[in-house]
């Protein structure tokens, strides 16, 4: 497992150095998928070599991306969620919040995460039951009730689908993947998304749990994920929180 890791690791830095090759170009090619998000040329280009490189090291293992196969076969054998270009609208409007998301799925739980998110250099690790790193360094929540100087981080649809009594600093961010880091370092205390996809939070999910925080999901499950299950239309609200007494307190004040 610890090969597989540090080959998380080394392959969403690869990923992240080929996306700041894109970064800031003026004329990259994008296009509206179906679902009105965004699809550049980047996004493909860091999809291919995720895929390419996993299957060589890989060969028995699944790909679920984003920009490929999207359902989940759940046979047993070991599939990788991801997402290889998490905040693609900020990479296309030079925004520096996106990054690249690589989980590894077994048995329907994330068994190892890896994140990069370049322009900020954070790389962001974790592995189920063995804690979650920051650029190598352990990374543990900060204590935190929620009350002072704090941030609420969520998308930009909550206030258009739900209505949120929460009364800390929201701030929008821009990348699923991120909100939920964010929590796990300590920037935010709450990160709410109203409408994810698997791959946005498969690899964050288990770095904040790791990490010693908690994510609820507001409807259905999160994990394990079900096979046969196409997940292109399947988003799972979720709340991730630095302790479970502030996620629960969290989800009585957001309502539909």
């Amino acid at each position: 497992m610890t090969q597989a890791l540090d080959f998380t690791r080394e392959l969403v830095r690869q990923t992240g150095e080929i996306l700041r090759g894109y970064f800031g170009r003026p004329a990259i090619a994008s296009k509206k998928k179906e679902d009105r998000t965004l699809l550049t040329e980047a996004d493909l280009a860091a999809n291919e070599h995720i895929t390419a490189a996993i299957r060589a090291a890989f060969p028995d293992d699944h790909v679920l991306s984003e920009e490929q196969d999207t359902s989940f076969p759940g046979d047993g054998r070991s599939t990788w969620v991801v997402d290889p270009l998490d905040g693609t609208t900020n990479f296309n409007q030079g925004v520096y919040y996106w990054g690249v998301s690589i989980a590894r799925v077994e048995g329907g739980w994330p068994s190892l995460a890896g994140l990069y998110f370049p322009m900020l250099d954070e790389l962001y690790a974790a592995q189920s039951g063995k804690g979650a790193t920051l650029n190598s360094e352990p990374l543990r929540v900060p204590p935190d009730d929620g009350a002072g100087v704090a941030f609420f981080t969520a998308d930009s649809r909550l206030h258009r689908r739900y209505r949120s009594e929460i009364r800390i600093k929201p701030r929008i961010l821009g990348s699923a993947a991120y909100n939920l880091c964010a929590v796990a370092r300590g920037l935010s205390v709450i990160g709410f998304e109203s409408v994810p996809k698997i791959w946005d939070i498969a690899a964050s999910w288990l770095v904040l749990v790791e990490a010693g925080g908690t994510c609820i999901a507001l409807q259905d499950n999160l994990f394990p994920m079900i096979a046969g299950q196409n997940y292109a239309g399947y988003p799972i609200p979720i709340l991730g929180a630095a302790s479970p007494a502030l996620a629960e307190k969290s989800r009585a004040l957001i309502s539909i």
